[in-house]
């Protein structure tokens, strides 16, 4: 059985944890207006490498309702301070292969130059604050959890007698 959308939303913001593919189109929608004259999409995919090392795969997990909250706080603050239409954030859990999204953002303003910013400090904001962390699983090597920030070491597991 799929696990359940794991969602929250208020006026103008959505956001969203879920097992399940993610879909640019979907999230385009909920944030589509006629006051908009810009949708604004970032996806983060899972990439190939790492640090010269050969990836696998990625592995979500989550603290969900707080990260459910530190999602929507951040949503509404940027739609706020950017004067945005609406602004969407989704993030997958779980196992997510080499080039398929783990993250989908959408955000919708009148004028593209807030849509630029807004989707950009979204991501940044997600990756320092939203309890979400990935397990790296590497070519011939024991996986790497980390918190889910570009750039920053992991810290290796044996899988035994640890509780995630």
């Amino acid at each position: 059985m799929e696990p359940c959308l794991t969602e929250s939303s208020e006026e103008g913001c959505y956001v969203a944890l879920t097992h399940k593919h993610l879909h640019a189109q979907d999230i385009m929608d909920r944030v589509r207006s006629p006051q908009a004259g810009a949708i604004v999409l970032f996806a983060g995919t899972t990439r190939d490498n790492f640090a010269g090392k050969q990836v696998k795969e990625l592995q979500y997990s989550a603290y969900i309702p707080m990260a459910l909250k530190t999602m929507l706080s951040i949503c509404t603050d940027i739609r706020v301070r950017h004067g945005l239409k609406s602004i969407a954030m989704m993030h997958r859990l779980g196992t997510v292969p080499i080039g398929e999204e783990s993250i989908l953002i959408a955000v919708s303003a009148p004028h593209r130059q807030a849509a630029w910013r807004a989707g950009e400090e979204a991501l940044e904001n997600c990756k320092k604050h939203v309890e979400v962390w990935k397990r790296e699983e590497f070519e011939g090597e024991e996986g790497v959890w980390r918190a889910n920030r570009d750039g920053l070491p992991g810290q290796k597991t044996t899988g035994k007698d640890e509780e995630i």
